[in-house]
């Protein structure tokens, strides 16, 4: 246990303690307790590139099983470092919050639906949320933030999907823009965020930021109603405890939406139930109330993780026709520059891409999700899969590219073992020795994509991405 963990108590706000002291009553002390304790760290497998028992036989970590809801979710040892490893670099996983992994699990997605997660950076829940959709159908993810939708769509590259649309725009945006045509939005909440207190130490709180916090998500809950089709499914998820922008946030969304109620999710170990008895609301009628026990409370002295809320909105299917789902319009390559990515296709790789779905914006080329939808006039960072660059009679493969494919979809790779010094080298950027047919190399580590090198004389030259790469 380290200094800070064994402090982590004593320098939490006093106003945060008494209020929770206030709320839990008799289970305070082990809530307090929890404190005391290390973090657990989360990772979850990404099934899309390898399968669990796979993963599990190759991986060089420690891990143990987190729990029935999710069978790809993980408890790391404590004192190793998997973010370094390079199978993090070839997206097999995604280091996440435990608690946190629980929600995409909730929202259940199937293969084929349209889905949007409204507030997605950094990528944690959406790749989860693709991971489920078996990368069909479409996912929409968006963040307000542009730098931190850029992080978002550097995570689901890595990731390696294909059938995604992210978005960097208000969510009032979206609403006017798609209107309510998903089957399921998930609202990962900003918030409080007091369940990182045993993660960060103590931060800024009070209980008008609380107040603050709460207003916010009744905006940002309101909006959401409006791009969720009739019979579809509402998820709201926040990583604090405090009941005002909890249960109080969803009866105060009841109380003006009823055409929504609250879900009963699945009851797994470590679940407890929501606390419609901590909403001093009298006005609540006994019927919403009664709903609020169906949200799902993790605890961290209940559940390995640091805390999260979790409410299931259904919308009622209603006369009320859900929004229309308006195929993409977005530009044809020319003849010419399509003839330019045939030559690269025909020389590299052994997949096809339908030209019929590719759009080029400003020279670069992108293969559009078999469910794009017309995003009219957003700020769009990605439009699906980001084939490459047009340049001067030539195409320049991207690394997002690199990353959705298999060794066996293109026609030179190379794949070194994890633990071979040639691995850190190109994840440093270095060029390195290797004799063979000259073009394009898709490099790999125990079979799995790591970036593009170009073999050129017997030598091959580095493009791994430089914003990437690794200190050595």
């Amino acid at each position: 246990m380290t200094q800070n963990n064994q402090n982590n108590a004593a320098t939490l706000p006093a106003g945060f303690l008494a209020k929770m002291e206030r709320l839990l009553g008799a289970e305070y002390e082990q809530f307090l307790h929890s404190y005391a304790n290390e973090p657990r760290g989360g990772l979850r497998v990404n099934t899309l590139k390898i399968s669990v028992p796979d993963f599990i036989r190759k991986s060089p970590f420690t891990l143990s099983p987190l729990g029935n809801f999710e069978a790809a979710a993980f408890l790391v040892g404590g004192d190793e470092r998997p973010g370094s490893h390079p199978y993090h670099a070839a997206g097999l996983y995604y280091l996440q919050e435990p608690s946190a992994m629980v929600v995409a699990s909730l929202v259940r997605p199937r293969p084929g639906e349209v889905v949007l997660d409204l507030a997605a950076a950094p990528g944690g829940k959406a790749t989860h949320l693709a991971t489920l959709m078996a990368d069909t159908g479409l996912l929409v993810a968006n963040d307000v933030s542009a730098s931190r939708a850029q992080l978002l769509a550097q995570n689901l590259e890595r990731w390696g999907v294909r059938n995604t649309l992210i978005t960097s725009v208000a969510p009032e945006r979206l609403a006017t823009t798609f209107g309510p045509i998903f089957d399921r939005v998930l609202v990962d909440a900003p918030c409080s965020g007091e369940g990182m207190f045993r993660r960060q130490g103590s931060f800024e709180w009070s209980q008008a930021i609380v107040q603050a916090c709460a207003r916010r998500q009744t905006g940002i809950l309101d909006t959401a109603a409006e791009l969720v089709r009739p019979g579809g499914l509402l998820v709201y998820a926040t990583c604090t405890f405090a009941p005002e922008e909890n249960e109080a946030a969803i009866a105060r969304f009841l109380a003006r939406h009823a055409g929504y109620e609250l879900e009963e999710p699945p009851r797994l170990p470590g679940f407890a139930p929501g606390r419609p008895d901590w909403v001093a609301d009298e006005s609540l009628a006994d019927e919403t109330r009664q709903q609020l026990g169906r949200a799902v409370r993790l605890w961290p002295h209940r559940f390995p993780g640091e805390g999260h809320f979790i409410a299931l909105l259904r919308r009622h299917e209603a006369e009320e026709p859900a929004g229309s789902r308006q195929p993409a319009r977005y530009p044809s390559p020319r003849h010419a520059e399509l003839m330019v990515w045939r030559q690269f296709a025909d020389e590299h790789l052994h997949v096809d891409f339908p030209e019929e779905r590719m759009t080029l914006v400003n020279n670069r080329l992108y293969l559009l999700p078999a469910r794009a939808l017309d995003a009219g006039g957003l700020k769009i960072i990605r439009y699906g899969l980001l084939l490459g660059e047009m340049r001067r009679g030539y195409f320049r493969p991207s690394h997002t590219l690199a990353m959705s494919l298999a060794p066996a979809e293109v026609r030179l790779s190379l794949s070194w073992a994890a633990g071979a010094p040639e691995v850190q080298a190109y994840l440093a950027g270095h060029d390195a020795e290797a004799s063979g047919p000259e073009g394009w190399v898709l490099v790999a580590v125990d079979g799995h994509p790591l970036g593009w090198a170009k073999r050129v004389a017997g030598r091959l030259k580095n493009h791994y991405p430089r914003g990437l790469r690794y200190r050595m």
